[in-house]
């Protein structure tokens, strides 16, 4: 059975963000709903599609969470080898023992997606990106615990990786780019939009939705201000550096340093609107 006989009746839909970035919660709302099919109880961490496929290379091979972004395979584009038919349907055979084939949406999510979607649209042409970005702060303070990096670095992980994405976006057919920090704070509309772009019936957002970005910002902040103690002068005095050797880039991805509840137009975005559109689809203005 081909990938184009398996996707005949149903769309493919990738979520990808960097891990801590909303990717899971996001998955979970959209599996939850009647039309759409999402993994779940996998086994395996996170239910990410990554670690229930043998095509593609798993994150760890690049190093893991904080990064793998620079590592420069993990980078993959339409012109790789592995952008097969072969590789498509194989691909898709191994995900769909964990799916429910009898609804019309398919959904995956992985983190190293975020730097794979021209090559799995080259895969699956009709396929769909949701894209989610969390305050690099949040992201960096919640993946330091998992891995032995500085925040420095971490910082550097997340706009490298954005970076990258910027420049595919003009690439994509079909995609659609969501802040945390929206989708926390207003999730009915937020995922209403979600909805809208794959097509389904609108539905209420579970109540499990909530900001937990505030403990974060809060550390930050609590670090910061101690650059006034002696104690404590080494970390504050690195946090204000960091707020201005960041600023201006972090501003570029709709964020701030300075100001952490700072939400402003995103560079993706305006990617998005400025990207040529797909055979049949309607220009943005």
């Amino acid at each position: 059975m081909s990938a184009n006989t398996i996707l005949d009746s149903r769309r493919l839909v990738f979520i990808a963000g960097l891990h801590r970035s909303g990717t899971s919660i996001l998955h979970a709302c959209l599996r939850d709903h009647p039309q759409i099919s999402g993994f779940r109880d996998t086994g395996v961490r996170e239910d990410e599609g990554q670690h229930l496929q043998t095509v593609l290379p798993r994150c760890k091979s690049y190093g893991g969470s904080g990064r793998f972004g620079f590592h420069e395979a993990a980078h993959i584009l339409e012109s790789s080898p592995l952008a097969t038919a072969e590789n498509a349907t194989r691909m898709l055979e191994e995900w769909s023992r964990f799916w429910d084939l009898t609804r019309p949406v398919l959904v995956e999510k992985s983190p190293p997606n975020l730097l794979r979607t021209r090559l799995l649209q080259a895969m699956y042409p009709e396929a769909r990106f949701l894209i989610i970005t969390r305050h690099p702060v949040a992201v960096s303070y919640a993946t330091q615990k998992w891995t032995l990096t500085t925040l420095r670095r971490l910082l550097d992980h997340w706009l490298h990786c954005h970076r990258l994405l910027l420049n595919d976006l003009p690439h994509l057919n079909h995609v659609h780019v969501l802040k945390y920090e929206e989708f926390v704070r207003d999730p009915v509309e937020s995922l209403a939009a979600v909805h809208r772009f794959l097509d389904v019936d609108e539905m209420p957002p579970p109540p499990r939705v909530y900001d937990a970005n505030g403990k974060y910002f809060s550390w930050w902040k609590q670090r910061r201000v101690r650059v006034i103690r002696w104690k404590y002068l080494p970390i504050g005095l690195y946090l204000y550096w960091l707020e201005r050797a960041y600023e201006q880039r972090t501003r570029h991805f709709g964020y701030s340093l300075q100001d952490l509840n700072y939400l402003g137009e995103s560079c993706l975005d305006i990617a998005c609107r400025r990207r040529v559109p797909a055979r049949g689809e309607a220009s943005y203005p």
